[in-house]
């Protein structure tokens, strides 16, 4: 029997995370002999997809700004219809080489609505396929909160007329996608819960620090850096910090942080250990990130939470919220952050004991790949 073929496409736009997300859940699909083909729309992420994985790159967009209104190219430029409609013609000769048998679509069409674009043609080229593919939509399990009319409606008609069923990376007891969706009701018997989509539990690091800031992707991070580096120069010069800024950090900021360090004081970009590194640390300084407290639940970390809220976000200040209330965290609130507040921060979570690793299901990227097995194994019987 051929191994089951997997188009997956996801595209990331102002962070990294939606990209890591689907690149563990790819993983999780090949080691269970999956034949599966991410496909990339953002700026290019070391490491992800993870090596092995075979992968096809459209030309590049990103967030015209941070509250995502508009599409810009690499450069920052906004893109036309001739750029747009290239990245079209390349996703849909993607599709139509590879002849799937399950397409999953990572947010869509709960978000990255910019993509229509592509997105829509490429669903009438699967309603066009004999046998059809399954088709299935990979979405984290806290939404952004949606502020216009109409959009969850939008969302509902897509999913009913398009998608089999919809995986929500999360674990029940902590998020139900209810909450920050509802109308979730209309479309129940779609949903399938998966856990979250957790990295494998880490080997030992190479390196060890006593403090580990991370920004996720690095472009709207730059605060919580300026802060944690602050706050850094004036602590104990005993304890050793790491500064993860993330690759989209612009290089002159980068070089401005790297000009004058501490001792004590090491700057990165990217580290690909990093959940090994929260195994060693006392404290996680971080935005709240479906990633990275995944990888701090997954390691048992103190962690200090610094969600992400510029342009109306909610996703971020709901998981910090939610973690704090199960003493899993302190939350700092973006808005007036400085090494004062961060500081006090600290020593609150600093005098707690460390607590244990896991306490929600965080295997759902392996679940994903039990849940497609059986669904393409149900097809062919």
């Amino acid at each position: 029997m051929t191994a089951p073929r997997i188009f997956f496409y996801v595209q990331h736009l102002l962070g990294i995370g939606h990209l890591a997300r689907a690149s563990r859940v790819a993983s999780a699909l090949a080691a269970a002999h999956f034949d599966v083909l991410v496909v990339t729309g953002g700026t290019k992420v070391p490491g992800f997809p993870a090596e092995g994985i075979k992968s096809v790159a459209l030309p590049a967009v990103v967030a015209a700004s941070a509250g995502f209104s508009g599409l810009a190219d690499i450069n920052g430029d906004p893109v036309g219809e001739e750029f747009l409609a290239r990245r079209r013609a390349l996703l849909l000769e993607a599709f139509h080489e590879m002849q799937p048998d399950i397409v999953i679509t990572e947010a869509f069409p709960f978000g990255r609505r910019q993509m229509r674009f592509e997105l829509l043609p490429l669903l009438g080229a699967i309603e066009a396929m004999a046998p059809r593919p399954i088709v299935v939509a990979s979405i984290r399990d806290i939404l952004q909160e949606r502020a216009k009319p109409g959009r969850d409606e939008e969302t509902v008609a897509l999913a009913k007329e398009h998608f089999d069923h919809v995986l929500v990376h999360g674990d029940r007891s902590f998020a139900s996608l209810p909450e920050t969706f509802p109308l979730a009701g209309e479309i129940e018997e779609k949903i399938i819960y998966t856990g979250l989509v957790a990295a494998p539990a880490p080997e030992e690091p190479d390196d060890v620090f006593d403090i580990v800031v991370s920004a996720g992707g690095g472009a709207v991070g730059i605060d919580l850096i300026l802060a944690a580096l602050a706050l850094a120069r004036r602590s104990n010069p005993n304890r050793s910090w790491c500064l993860i800024t993330g690759p989209n950090l612009s290089e002159t900021e980068f070089a401005g942080l790297a000009a004058d360090l501490p001792d004590h004081v090491r700057l990165f970009r990217f580290r690909k250990d990093f959940p090994a590194l929260l195994k060693r640390a006392e404290l996680s300084i971080s935005q709240a990130g479906y990633n990275t407290v995944c990888d701090i639940l997954q390691a048992g970390c103190r962690s200090i939470l610094v969600p992400f809220a510029a342009g109306g976000e909610t996703e971020q200040r709901l998981r910090a919220t939610r973690l704090a209330a199960m003493d899993r965290a302190v939350v700092v609130p973006e808005m007036g952050l400085n090494a004062g507040t961060l500081g006090n921060a600290l020593d609150v979570v600093l005098a707690k004991p460390r607590p244990l690793a896991g306490g929600l299901d965080l295997k759902g990227a392996q679940r994903t790949a039990e849940i497609l097995r059986e669904l393409v194994e149900a097809r062919r019987i």
